[in-house]
């Protein structure tokens, strides 16, 4: 009976054994996954505060998400393309992704506009709530398939400033000829009131305004103001941000690119935009006070509000433009009116929440 048992369990151990060798042996000749190598071009500096970070901060979450799967190596504004190539060159396949501002691309297609900023719009809790729960950004990828790309929030900004002018703005008469620096639907505005919008990248700001090529420029608020110097070229910064209240940027990606990924890297994809969306505006909402203290403290710039009259020929302007924008063309017409509607709704709730909790902190009437 003793040597059955030996017997019985020296059999039973080989046995396990040669099952486990071929377990082990299944896992030794299991295929490699597939990694990819992805370019992303940007149209800010390479490394640049808020801006240039958000792309370097998502290329890092890929990277460690997908355990170097698919890593995706970043360019600056002219490292490959120019600034304004972005959309084109992901477009064609020639760089996987994007991170860039759709206000840009307005020649392309006149509503993608509406995805950066409207004047007098939503701010940045409002934009991001009509963007993934209020149809925004199906129609905004509606909008963009054409063009073989799929765009997805990329950060946002917050409440910009007015930006840095030469001369003093005491009335609308002071914008009558005045070469500024504003892109998108505000630059429309800036027309309407008499102004002379200029299209330039970030890089190009401090020397044209500085050699006087234009008399002023809005850009972003303190903390990428400061980064640039801007202090150095203009005297006067004005508030508030009527043009962009809450700039959105973008990640665009190439259609066929995405879609040849398989299902877990498309999913890290979409995740890691969504972190760097809320990422930056965390960012922006902590450097920007300390950088206006040090514009203001330090480097004693001379901070003011537009005078409630530009404000409101301005105000009146960005109606117009609305209304121009839309009879022009069917589909800003569609995708401004359901951000419209959204705004319409939200700033009734704001009033009771956000702004009335903003009045009682300050101890206002």
């Amino acid at each position: 009976m003793k040597t059955f048992n030996f017997t019985f369990l020296l059999f039973f151990t080989v046995l396990l054994a040669a099952c486990g060798d071929k377990s082990s042996s299944g896992n030794v000749s299991a295929e490699p996954q597939q990694t990819y190598e992805w370019k992303l071009v940007t149209s800010w500096p390479k490394n640049f505060p808020g801006l240039g970070k958000a792309p370097e901060t998502f290329a890092k979450y890929v990277e460690r998400m997908s355990n170097g799967r698919l890593k995706i190596k970043v360019f600056g504004d002219g490292q490959m393309v120019p600034g304004f190539e972005v959309f084109d060159t992901v477009s064609s396949g020639a760089a996987e992704i994007g991170h860039s501002g759709s206000y840009y691309w307005k020649g392309k297609a006149p509503a993608a506009q509406i995805f950066t900023a409207i004047p007098f719009g939503m701010n940045a809790t409002e934009f991001n709530g009509w963007l993934h729960y209020g149809g925004g950004l199906e129609m905004w990828r509606e909008l963009y398939a054409p063009f073989n790309l799929i765009p997805f929030a990329g950060g946002n900004t917050g409440v910009q400033t007015a930006g840095w002018f030469k001369k003093e703005i005491n009335s609308v008469k002071d914008l009558k000829g005045l070469k500024m620096r504003i892109p998108g639907l505000g630059a429309e505005v800036l027309k309407k009131v008499g102004g002379i919008p200029i299209a330039l990248t970030g890089g190009e700001l401090f020397t044209s305004l500085q050699s006087g090529a234009i008399d002023a420029t809005e850009w972003v608020g303190p903390y990428n103001d400061l980064s640039f110097g801007l202090h150095k070229a203009a005297k006067y910064y004005y508030y508030s941000g009527w043009h962009e209240p809450g700039a959105s940027l973008e990640f665009i990606v190439n259609k066929s690119a995405f879609e040849a990924l398989p299902d877990d890297l498309q999913a890290i994809i979409e995740v890691a935009t969504r972190a760097v969306n809320q990422d930056m505006w965390d960012e922006y909402t902590a450097a920007n006070n300390d950088a206006m203290r040090a514009l203001v403290d330090t480097h004693g710039v001379d901070m003011r509000p537009l005078p409630d009259d530009v404000m409101a020929a301005l105000r009146v302007a960005s109606a117009e433009v609305m209304q121009e924008q839309s009879a022009a063309d069917p589909t800003f017409a569609k995708i401004y009116a359901s951000y419209n509607a959204f705004q319409q709704g939200v700033s009734k709730y704001h009033q009771i929440s956000e702004m009335e909790y903003y009045k009682n902190r300050e101890g206002k009437e």
